[in-house]
């Protein structure tokens, strides 16, 4: 059974052209419709919401702090939303659409990454929270002006979630923005469409052991091995997830056939998103810290620190170098990052460490200048 948005995709001119063409080969019109099915995404929203239930384990380690939520309700009122995150965490997927849902804003469709889609898992992504599938890297012509298609009909009906940068950040850092589903979202041509940036951040990343060991995402692991893997670092943890959404960026005059204008716009997005992104004591200690420090030394780093990050304006969730210490050695050392002892402070595991300090490198002028 042929859906409503499926059946607005194969009406689409540019679909049209395109297999009139004859550009795809003979099987064009067999790949369209097997995306088509890839795509199709269901969102229900009753059930959507039961699932804070079943997901309590996960939800009750991570507290869920919205930001600037006022910009989005009134972006909501006003016409259609595109929301464009950093992406740190598989739990993003989880914390930001419920900051909305917590403040009674409508759900948006999330772009996430195809090999989430497997299993019971890729069900639950499929057929309630409204997740679609994509093909990252895909040169695929065929794939490629099938998504734009689908992603247009999309915008007419829901709001869409997606992370610019395509994956999660494997080093830290605030990484350089695609524009493949930007591209779309444009051409989609919704009037009134509010772009918001939107930020993330964590006290603790579930993942951050895994992620900083690799550092580079250098082959796509199992989506269950990944889960395995969370599982285990899960114990003992808990953090904050400040979700901090920012002034709908103007699209007005825009070309979304000039590969420049859409590239420009995607590094104006990332460019709010780090303005936006909540610094927190923990990364303010992994920037102060040294191999081996004294507290009161660790403060005064601390607070050289949060004067630079300051003057750079940005969103500070502390204010002093005493303040950042105090609150970031107790998680860090429970995560095995550092130790503390007898008045000093020692590095335990360094690529941890340079994970959380990297995540403030686009607010730091020389980032690069770390010893530990």
């Amino acid at each position: 059974m042929v859906d409503e948005i499926t059946q607005a995709v194969l009406s689409r001119d540019e679909i049209a052209r395109y297999l009139q063409d004859g550009a795809g080969g003979r099987d064009a019109r067999e790949r369209v419709h097997a995306y088509l099915e890839e795509l199709r995404t269901t969102q229900r929203y009753s059930i959507y919401r039961a699932l804070k239930h079943p997901l309590y384990p996960i939800l009750r380690k991570i507290e869920r702090v919205g930001e600037n939520v006022e910009i989005v309700k009134a972006a909501t009122r006003a016409g259609r939303v595109v929301y464009a995150s950093n992406h740190k965490s598989h739990t993003d997927y989880l914390a930001e659409p419920l900051v909305l849902d917590d403040n009674g804003i409508r759900p948006p469709i999330i772009a996430a990454g195809i090999n989430l889609f497997g299993g019971p898992l890729g069900l639950l992504h499929r057929h309630v929270t409204g997740a679609m599938p994509v093909r990252r890297n895909t040169k695929d012509p065929v794939y490629l002006v099938t998504l734009k298609a689908y992603v247009a009909e999309l915008l007419r009906r829901h709001d869409l979630f997606f992370y610019p940068e395509g994956g999660r950040s494997y080093s830290g850092d605030i990484k350089s923005p695609k524009t493949g589903l930007l591209h779309a979202a444009l051409h989609a041509d919704v009037p009134r469409m509010a772009i918001i940036p939107t930020a993330v951040a964590y006290d603790l990343v579930l993942e951050d052991h895994v992620l900083a060991r690799q550092r580079v995402k250098r082959t796509q692991k199992a989506f269950s091995r990944e889960l395995a893997e969370m599982v285990r670092y899960a114990v003992g943890y808990r953090s904050r997830a400040i979700v901090t959404f920012g002034k709908p960026l103007s699209i007005e005059g825009l070309d979304p056939t000039s590969r420049r204008e859409v590239l420009d716009l995607a590094h104006a997005i990332m460019a709010a998103i780090g303005r936006l992104h909540k610094v927190l004591p923990t990364a303010v200690v992994a920037n102060a810290m040294r191999p081996s420090i004294t507290r009161r030394e660790l403060e005064a780093r601390a607070d050289a620190v949060l004067d630079t990050l300051r003057s750079a304006g940005a969103n500070l969730g502390v204010q002093s170098g005493a303040e950042a210490v105090a609150q970031a050695i107790e998680p860090l050392e429970a995560r095995g990052i550092i130790v503390a002892e007898r008045g000093r402070v020692r590095v335990r595991d360094r690529n941890v460490l340079r994970y959380y300090a990297r995540t403030l490198d686009h607010l730091l002028a020389s980032p690069s200048r770390r010893t530990h």
